[in-house]
C-alpha cells in the first residue's frame, strides 16, 4: 500500500551550507515580465502552456526528447513552456547547455520561461573554468535583450529577458510567481526574496488566476526526497502574513508526477502539483506504508489525489475566462518511446 499523504524522509543531513549567493537582478524591482513583450496573445479569453521540470541529464536523453516532441505536437499558437527547473545536470555549467537544453528544445515552437533548479544553481568544484552560481542560467534566461548564446552551439533559440532569478510573469489571465529555491536538498529562500514574495502576493490582481512555481516540492510522498519542511514554512508564513494564497502551486525536483490537495481552515482547497518527470533517467517511486525510512507529514488536511511514478511526462495547462469566471484545467501526459502521449490525470481549478 502506498502513502496517500505527504511523507517526511527520516534522518536527513543538514546541507544548507550548500546555499549559493544570488546574482544581481537584470531588471528593475519588482522583477515583472509581461508575456506580450515576448510572445503575441492570440486569444484574450484563453491561454495554453506546458509545464515540466527536470528535463536535464545525459543518462536517458531519449526520454527528454520524447517529452519535448510530444509537447511540440500539442503546441498551439500563442502558447509557451514554463520550465520548473533542473535543465542541466549535475552542475549548472555552460558546457552542458548545448546537449541538455538547446539541442533537445531546438524544435519546440514557442518561448521557454524558467526557474532554476538545484542542479542549475550548483557549482562544480572541479571545473577547469571557475564560475559563479547561475552564471550560465542567467546568460540563457536573464539577458537584457534576445541574442545568440555563445555556448548554445548552432541553436537558433535566443536568450530570454527574465528580469531576475526570482520573478513574476504577467499574462492577461494569470499572474505566475516564480521563486528561486537554491541548492540544498530541501531548498533555501533568502530573506530578501521572502519580502519580495510577500509583496507579490499582496499586489497580485484579484481578477487573475494566481499561480506559484518553485523547484523544490513542498509536499511529496516519494522515496528520494519526501516533503520539504523549509519550503512549507516559507509558503505558509507568506500566506498567513499576507492573507493571500495562490490558486495552485507547481514544482519539480521530485522525478515523478503527484497532485496533492490541501484543505485550509476557510474551506478552500489548494492543489500542489509536482511535475518533475521531465526526462532524467531516475524516476522516484511513491513510498509504501511499510517503508520504515518514512513517516507521514504531521499536518492534517493534505491528500494525494493522483500520481504517476513509473513513466516520464509533462503537464498541459489551459486557462479560460467566461464572463468574470476563470478556470484552470490541467492534463498530465505520460510518454513512451514511439507511442502517442497518454493522458494520466485531469484536474480543474476555479478562481477562488
Amino acid at each position: 500500500m502506498n502513502y496517500t499523504t505527504p511523507v517526511i524522509k527520516k534522518d536527513q543531513p543538514d546541507d544548507t551550507f550548500k546555499t549559493q549567493p544570488l546574482p544581481e537582478p537584470i531588471g528593475k524591482y519588482p522583477y515583472h515580465l509581461h508575456v506580450v513583450d515576448i510572445h503575441p496573445v492570440t486569444n484574450p479569453n484563453q491561454m495554453d502552456f506546458h509545464m515540466v521540470g527536470d528535463t536535464g541529464g545525459t543518462g536517458n536523453p531519449e526520454a527528454s526528447q520524447e517529452i519535448i516532441d510530444q509537447m511540440s505536437l500539442q503546441y498551439k499558437p500563442g502558447s509557451f513552456l514554463y520550465h520548473l527547473g533542473d535543465l542541466v545536470y549535475h552542475y549548472g555549467e555552460a558546457s552542458q547547455y548545448s546537449d541538455q537544453f538547446f539541442k533537445p528544445f531546438e524544435k519546440y515552437p514557442g518561448p521557454i520561461f524558467a526557474i532554476a533548479g538545484n542542479h542549475d544553481s550548483d557549482v562544480n568544484p572541479d571545473s577547469k573554468s571557475p564560475y559563479q552560481s547561475l552564471d550560465a542560467f542567467t546568460t540563457v534566461f536573464c539577458d537584457t535583450e534576445p541574442r545568440h548564446v555563445v555556448f548554445s552551439g548552432k541553436s537558433k533559440r535566443q536568450s530570454m529577458t527574465q528580469p531576475n532569478i526570482f520573478w513574476t510573469l504577467e499574462t492577461p489571465l494569470a499572474t505566475i510567481i516564480g521563486l528561486h529555491t537554491n541548492v540544498p536538498k530541501y531548498g533555501a529562500v533568502s530573506k530578501d526574496q521572502e519580502n519580495w514574495f510577500h509583496n507579490e502576493l499582496k499586489s497580485a490582481p484579484s481578477d487573475k488566476m494566481l499561480i506559484l512555481c518553485l523547484h523544490h516540492a513542498p509536499y511529496s510522498a516519494d522515496t528520494n526526497h519526501g516533503s520539504s519542511l523549509p519550503m512549507i514554512k516559507v509558503l505558509e508564513n507568506a500566506f498567513n502574513t499576507t492573507g493571500v494564497r495562490p490558486d495552485i502551486v507547481f514544482s519539480g525536483h521530485v522525478h515523478n508526477y503527484q497532485r496533492f490537495h490541501k484543505l485550509y481552515a476557510d474551506g478552500i482547497e489548494v492543489p500542489y502539483v509536482v511535475s518533475g518527470a521531465g526526462g532524467f533517467d531516475e524516476l522516484h517511486r511513491i513510498a509504501t506504508l511499510d517503508d520504515s525510512r518514512f513517516e507521514p507529514l504531521p499536518f492534517p488536511g493534505i491528500h494525494l489525489k493522483s500520481f504517476c511514478d513509473d513513466e516520464h511526462g509533462f503537464l498541459q495547462i489551459t486557462i479560460t475566462q467566461t464572463g468574470d469566471q476563470l478556470q484552470l484545467s490541467g492534463n498530465y501526459y505520460s510518454v513512451r518511446a514511439g507511442a502517442p502521449a497518454m493522458l494520466r490525470d485531469v484536474f480543474t481549478v476555479h478562481k477562488a
